[in-house]
């Protein structure tokens, strides 16, 4: 085949699509996987895009979700940066669209914090994911986000839509989940196997995995799983109902009256949306999964720790220095002293109910004499701050969704690959993986980021061809990054991802230990705080929120 590029027609339930093809890689973009969400479908669940007739063009990036604008730090350059109310599409990329060749089926879900990303972004660019090793089919897919796809309040209930219950939130979760059913219809027309989806996300990308590891969806749409960065989370109704009327109060309406919003201008209640989200801390995140009856009909820890996710294979990390990077953006926490590092501490544990279980004094020992053990330097209060944000938020509960998922096919990685970036401040930030998993790392602008160079490259592979082996057998052994045990709750073995690939033990056990005590059963103490919203994070200076993170 040549480099130059080629049109390919592919059939789908809705008409035919023309996409591109060169170098032995087809690429459609823009597939409208359900009907426009404006107007009356505002604040309801997806429904079927409308046929067409004759061809659909496919080899134009459509619109992401209507968004604040973005961070210069959390977008590529070159990155298309239109956004719309209209923003229900995906992009396939296949080695192959021939319906025989049924290759595995990987399904991405975006991070950003419920409020920002796009699935066009550069850093997901698709052709060397695609086309590792024998190759697969990937997905890549757009969802609403912000108020428009995570408002809820009983005012906006939607009697049993897609065969769920009396659902009142949760729209960009329909919107996965019309994704997913969108893949089982037509993915096998583009080469793939509708039998063997994986999806995986980054950040609240894995939040929303988990989210649909608690949903009918689960076994059903998807086989496997992987979740980067992310684990269960959802709010409860009277915490949804805070931030609805907190929104609601900022537009001027007195009651949350639906027709009253559906008559305002999407960018109305984008306004107020970005002028509400510095009333939560940071990770309060007002914008996530609801428990609301329909989509989710209790917090996804709960339901998965009943077995809901038993027929998933799960693949699921975290990056050792996750919180790094928002310590490196705001210079309170970088500057902050061992005082304010106990009540910071205190604040957040206090917020999950554990004042009387877990002390921020035992908790700050810990964590800064588990430093002193692996370093040569004694760390300062915002590396201890960081260690314990880290595992706080996104260590812990990953690994305590790995014990308590009850699939008999659990892996575990830890990734702890540096950044050069800011002098190495950010360490192995959140985030730092993605360009790693999509190859992206040799892109000229993600390279002060993540780093670059043979050794980059390699690590590279290596993860490519474990997430594209664990999606075709749903263990990520291979050739190329050794064998991967299983983890489980006596041995942990974890999979250290970084400049040494290698299994580990239970890494930085006494931490997690630690914390995994306090909070109790897998599932109990999740859900029995689901209701609580964080409040606001002491020195805060400015929202400072990647596109390809939480």
């Amino acid at each position: 085949m040549s480099s130059d590029t080629e049109r390919i027609r592919v059939e789908t339930t809705a008409g035919t699509v023309a996409g591109e093809l060169k170098d032995e890689l087809a690429v459609f973009r823009g597939i409208p996987y359900a009907a426009p969400p404006v107007g009356d479908l505002r604040f309801r669940a997806p429904r079927p895009p409308q046929a067409w007739v004759g061809e659909r063009d496919a080899t134009a990036w459509m619109p992401m979700s209507l968004q604040p604008p973005p961070d210069p730090a959390g977008s590529v350059p070159g990155d298309p940066l239109e956004q719309s109310e209209d923003c229900l599409y995906l992009n396939v990329y296949t080695p192959d669209p021939d319906p025989t060749a049924r290759r595995a089926v990987m399904v991405w879900i975006h991070g950003g914090g419920f409020v920002s990303g796009s699935a066009s972004s550069q850093l997901y660019a698709g052709e060397r994911l695609a086309t590792e090793g024998d190759g697969v089919v990937l997905v890549t897919v757009n969802y609403r986000l912000g108020a428009l796809g995570w408002l809820a309040h009983p005012a906006l209930v939607e009697e049993g839509v897609g065969g769920n219950g009396a659902g009142f939130g949760n729209w960009g979760l329909q919107d996965q989940i019309a994704a997913l059913e969108w893949v089982r219809s037509n993915i096998e027309n583009f080469g793939g196997d509708p039998q063997n989806v994986t999806i995986f996300g980054e950040s609240a990308g894995a939040m929303s995995v988990a989210a649909l590891l608690a949903t009918r969806a689960s076994g059903r749409l998807f086989r496997r799983a992987i979740l980067q960065s992310g684990a269960a989370l959802a709010l409860g109704e009277g915490s949804a109902v805070r931030v609805a009327e907190d929104l609601v109060a900022e537009i001027g309406l007195s009651t949350i009256d639906r027709q009253a919003l559906l008559d305002l201008p999407a960018e109305e209640i984008l306004k107020a949306q970005i002028a509400i989200y510095p009333n939560y801390e940071l990770l309060g995140l007002p914008f996530q999964p609801v428990i609301d009856g329909g989509s989710l009909a209790e917090h996804p820890a709960a339901a998965i720790a009943a077995g809901s996710a038993a027929a998933v294979d799960v693949l699921v990390g975290t990056n050792r220095d996750e919180w790094r990077f928002w310590t490196w953006a705001n210079a309170a926490l970088r500057d902050i002293d061992d005082e304010r590092l106990e009540r910071q501490v205190s604040r957040l544990i206090g917020g999950a109910g554990l004042d009387d279980v877990l002390h921020a004094a035992k908790t700050v020992e810990t964590y800064r004499s588990e430093l002193v053990a692996r370093s040569t330097t004694p760390p300062e209060p915002a590396d201890v701050y960081s260690a314990f944000a880290s595992d706080w938020t996104f260590r812990v509960p990953a690994m305590r969704l790995a014990t308590g998922c009850q699939s008999p096919n659990v892996y575990a990685y830890l990734f702890d690959w540096e950044s050069p970036f800011a002098g190495g401040a950010l360490g192995s930030c959140h985030a730092l993986d993605l360009p790693f998993v999509f190859g992206s790392c040799t892109n000229p602008f993600v390279t002060i980021f993540s780093g670059g160079g043979e050794e980059a490259e390699q690590l590279s592979q290596v993860m490519r061809r474990a997430w594209t082996s664990f999606a075709r057998t749903g263990d990520p052994s291979n050739d190329v990054s050794g064998e991967w045990p299983r983890y489980d709750a006596t041995v942990r073995a974890t999979k250290r991802l970084g400049r040494t690939v290698e299994v580990l033990a239970a890494p930085m056990e006494v931490e997690r230990a630690w914390l995994d005590e306090a909070l109790g059963p897998y599932g109990v103490r999740e859900a029995e705080h689901a209701a609580r919203v964080h409040v606001p994070d002491e020195g805060r200076q400015r929202r400072v929120e990647p596109a390809t993170g939480t």
